[in-house]
């Protein structure tokens, strides 16, 4: 498993499902799963800039990988957000048969991100959402990647400015 991991905007879905394609690997988003989820209650969470709880988002991730049994390789985008996330996520994953083999951080500066925001149009990219999941980032998923360095997983920092076609392959030279 490649877990794809770096703030909103970043561009983690376009690269998971780029990175999934070029490798016949299966690509899941957390957000994506989540806003498909069709709970009321976490549209109301994501349309906030916040973050849905643990609980529930370790349920969907967990149906998702129990329907994705089959699959050798996964590429896991927008989880884990939190250092507890990241401790389940690598229990559970070996428990269901996947093994996290790197973590992709996509580094992008705050104004790039805000401009790919804006233009994306997403209900939940409201400015003030938009801020609200920047400080959440910073203050509780960055801490997530030194877990999982400290934890022997390979991390590779990719330059997530530039185009689409630029960052694929800054990716595809690091997993080599």
């Amino acid at each position: 498993m490649i877990i794809i991991f770096g703030p909103a905007g970043a561009g983690k879905t376009v690269q998971g499902k780029l990175l999934a394609t070029a490798k016949n690997w299966q690509w899941l988003s957390a957000g994506q799963l989540l806003r498909d989820s069709n709970m009321p209650e976490l549209s109301a969470i994501i349309n906030n800039g916040d973050l849905v709880p643990t609980e529930a988002v370790n349920k969907v991730i967990t149906e998702a990988f129990n329907q994705s049994s089959n699959m050798d390789h996964i590429v896991l985008d927008g989880f884990p957000r939190q250092s507890e996330e990241a401790e389940w996520l690598l229990e559970e994953s070996s428990f269901v048969g996947h093994i996290i083999d790197a973590v992709i951080l996509l580094e992008i500066n705050k104004d790039e991100i805000i401009k790919r925001l804006s233009l994306r149009g997403r209900d939940d990219d409201t400015p003030r959402a938009i801020e609200e999941r920047l400080e959440i980032y910073n203050q509780k998923m960055k801490p997530v990647v030194d877990y999982f360095v400290s934890k022997g997983i390979k991390l590779l920092k990719i330059d997530g400015v530039g185009s689409v076609e630029q960052i694929h392959q800054r990716i595809m030279e690091g997993l080599l």
